[in-house]
């Protein structure tokens, strides 16, 4: 019995030491993306559980700081630490103040082995301060058990080059649950990435939920079965393999105030993508009034592009858009709504009576221009409710609107096509940024992808200003990832895409004519290292020498 009292003390005496670990700093600073400037300073600071956090504001968003940092630091202690709210700055504190004179998202973070001082032009900037200081952990700290953690010595001077560093998920072609949705909005807030575009609807599914139209979702966003395997395009017979099960799924409008919430407290902005003038099947199905035809339509079980599309020769097309686009506007208070408008064929236009009369009536020579028509429609509406039109570069293919915004995807002719004359510009070329292609060339190893190859060091030599002057160059809001889901089915496959690739644009965003693809190899070592403690598959390939 004695020896089995020894035995427990001893276990207890480790679990208690175990617990009580200080962990020191080994002196690196690899933070990506990569600050404006790094002054590295003797010493460091030991950050512990019972540090205070001196909040020297009174703007409620820095609330939304505070919850950022215990998010941080709750795996790391087993909780967060005490927040004094409005307090001044302490010694032995992590101190926080706003700056009137520095830019919104614009953050100085010092270290000392006094303390830690943050001061930022707002609290989007005190937030990105907050995802640097995580950079500065050791990853081991991640793993819980710690009573105190070195932080290196340091002064860091930063903020982002673009106002728009975004990712764009396809929810429609596979969903993805509002758990999963917020796991993404989380890996944008550690990149520091500002926009999320939702991609809700599609010719393979309807995925949010419009009251005025309720069989949008009853059947819209339902598909009776699903493509395995690689679509060989055009038509199909039953040689090609399907799975037979019903696939759905649609966010209520409770989920989608509850998303942006989320993303909001994350100084993330999320933009919806509702589809038109194509990419319309799962809308025809529901109601099939709005096609040309007004044959019973079925939702789309392959992934190539459908000639049937809506109806803008009709009225109650438009009646319907508006419809679904006044409902959406009270969901999202992003000053843009994205319409899509790539992709749209127009061949249902030039054999429908009623494209053809729209036609006459607004003097028009070309089917193609009915999409520009519809375009500016649809423009006219929303500015009328104080919100901007974005859409894929298709829309320059029908004439647009001066305040019209266009996402570059067909390489980035597009984009400077639109800044030259003016418009904003948010550059997501395929070349660049389709995260839904292979990541290396070695396709037999890799998971089915939609084809191409687009390897780490490609999506890091994205110049957005590539082909632009001085004056087009300003037009340039910023870049974009884009992850379609076609050959996508689950979450872990989406984060496999997304990482490390997210991180390169994310740089290309925050620092555009700073880089360096070395050195960005170097300081990704450590946030690999981070992936991996917060639980995020990703893709090893970049760094195997």
């Amino acid at each position: 019995m004695r020896r089995v009292r020894i035995w427990m003390a001893a276990g207890l005496l480790a679990a208690s030491c175990a617990c009580g670990r200080t962990l020191p700093s080994d002196g690196t600073i690899d933070v990506v993306p990569v600050p404006v400037r790094v002054t590295p300073v003797e010493g460091v600071f030991r950050l512990g559980a019972s540090t205070p956090v001196c909040i020297e504001s009174s703007d409620e968003r820095m609330r939304w700081v505070a919850d950022a940092l215990d998010e941080v630091l709750q795996p790391v202690f087993g909780r967060g630490l005490e927040c004094r709210f409005p307090q001044a700055g302490e010694p032995h504190a992590v101190n926080f103040l706003l700056d009137a004179s520095m830019a919104p998202d614009a953050y100085r973070l010092t270290v000392t082995p006094e303390r830690v001082d943050i001061r930022a032009g707002a609290p989007e900037g005190a937030f990105y301060a907050v995802q640097t200081l995580r950079q500065l952990l050791p990853v081991e700290a991640f793993d819980g058990g710690v009573r105190t953690v070195e932080l290196p010595a340091v002064e860091i001077e930063d903020r982002p080059a673009m106002a728009y560093r975004g990712l764009m998920l396809d929810v429609a072609r596979h969903f993805f649950t509002v758990d999963e949705v917020k796991r993404t909005l989380d890996l944008l807030a550690l990149h520091k990435m500002n926009v999320f575009h939702w991609h809700l609807t599609d010719d393979q599914g309807w995925r949010i939920e419009i009251r005025r139209y309720p069989e949008l979702t009853r059947v819209g966003s339902v598909r009776r079965r699903t493509l395995i395997g690689k679509d060989p395009g055009g038509e199909y017979d039953e040689t090609c393999r399907y799975d037979e099960r019903p696939y759905g799924g649609f966010y209520t409008q409770e989920e989608v105030r509850e998303v942006v919430d989320y993303a909001a407290r994350r100084f993330i902005t999320v933009i919806p993508e509702i589809e038109f003038p194509g990419h319309a099947v799962a809308a025809l199905a529901s109601y099939p009034w709005l096609g040309c035809t007004g044959e019973r339509y079925e939702v789309r079980q392959t992934w190539d592009i459908d000639d049937r599309v809506f109806c803008v020769g009709r009225d109650s097309t438009f009646d319907f858009i508006e419809g679904v686009l006044d409902e959406v506007i009270g969901l999202f208070p992003s000053t843009y709504i994205h319409i899509g408008g790539d992709e749209c064929p127009t061949k249902m236009w030039e054999q429908c009576p009623h494209c053809r009369a729209r036609m006459r009536a607004e003097g028009l020579t070309a089917p193609r221009q009915l999409q520009g028509y519809a375009t500016k429609r649809v423009e006219r509406f929303l500015q009328a409710h104080g919100r901007r039109l974005i859409g894929w570069d298709e829309i320059l293919d029908g004439g647009v609107s001066p305040t019209a915004a266009v996402m570059s995807w067909r390489g980035t002719e597009g984009g400077i096509r639109a800044a030259r004359q003016g418009n904003p510009v948010v550059m997501a070329p395929t070349t660049h940024c389709y995260l839904d292609y292979y990541q290396t060339d070695d396709v037999a190893n890799e998971p089915l992808a939609w084809g191409g190859c687009l390897p780490l060091s490609k999506v890091y030599e994205l110049d957005p200003y590539e082909g632009l002057d001085s004056l087009a160059q300003r037009c340039v809001l910023g870049v974009q990832a884009n992850l379609w889901t076609e050959y996508i089915p689950d979450f872990a496959q989406a984060q496999y895409m997304l990482l490390p690739r997210l991180a390169a644009v994310a740089e290309v965003g925050w620092a555009p004519r700073r880089r360096n693809y070395d050195d960005f190899l170097r300081r990704m070592e450590h946030l690999r290292l981070l992936y991996g403690a917060c639980g995020y598959r990703y893709a090893p390939h970049p760094f195997v020498h």
